[in-house]
């Protein structure tokens, strides 16, 4: 975020840090690892994309509000993206792509 120019506000720096976090944690947990993160930026948003080797898209689920078996991330992922793409990659698993307003 140091490297941006402008610097995004402060706001736009948590949001950045939840979706990432997010993104990163559903992958771990759901596929088992990360396989690539970019991020990137423009004038207008900033850009992040998840791979991970499973070719399974997100779902929604009922959230478990005990903590016990998650159900809240995606929700809040799709909450917090201006826009959010799920992508089959040709040789398995996905990527997903969000971007931020900046």
């Amino acid at each position: 975020m140091a490297c941006l120019r402008p610097a995004p506000p402060t706001p736009t720096a948590q949001n950045l840090l939840l979706l990432v976090s997010e993104l990163v944690t559903n992958a771990r947990r759901h596929a088992g690892t990360v396989t690539a993160l970019h991020l990137s930026a423009d004038r207008r948003d900033i850009h992040v994309t998840v791979d991970d080797p499973s070719p399974a898209h997100p779902q929604d689920r009922s959230p478990d509000l005990s903590g016990g078996a998650g159900g809240i991330g995606w929700p809040m992922i799709r909450r917090l993206a201006r826009t959010l793409t799920v992508h089959t990659q040709p040789g398995g698993g996905k990527s997903i792509h969000a971007t931020l307003p900046r």
